[in-house]
């Protein structure tokens, strides 16, 4: 988010929607990707839908020809997607990957999550009692 209000108030929104698609493609393949690498490794797996491998297998190839294509035609707005697509990676270690966070992190982590869930109007509700009205 922080590297999105950046862009948004040094660029224009057209760069920024640039940068967006080619974040969200690159994702849309490696879901893909995902998914044939689990039939693959995992094929007694429950699934709700399964469709033929050539479906998937045709469309990373249609998403490959467009990503080398946008890597050719836009280098740099390709370069900065996948800085901000690696601005997450701190992210993940402070948050996920660091088990053992002294107790001060763990406050600011949920004095943060806290703030964030207010500001969004995302506060779920304490298991604590309940308020007559």
């Amino acid at each position: 988010c922080l590297a999105t209000l950046i862009i948004m108030l040094i660029g224009d929104t057209y760069t920024l929607i640039n940068y967006v698609s080619f974040i969200n493609y690159l994702c849309y393949g490696v879901t893909i990707i995902g998914l044939i690498v689990l039939r693959w490794k995992k094929p007694k797996i429950f699934r709700p839908i399964k469709v033929n491998l050539l479906v998937p297998i045709t469309y990373l190839a249609f998403w490959a020809f467009l990503l080398i294509f946008s890597l050719y035609s836009e280098p740099v707005v390709c370069g900065v997607g996948l800085i901000i697509i690696l601005t997450g990676v701190p992210v993940f270690f402070l948050g996920v990957y660091w088990r053992n966070k002294p107790k001060c992190v763990n406050r600011l982590i949920e004095s943060v999550t806290c703030w964030g869930q207010k500001l969004c109007f995302v506060v779920y509700p304490q298991g604590g009692v309940a308020e007559e009205e």
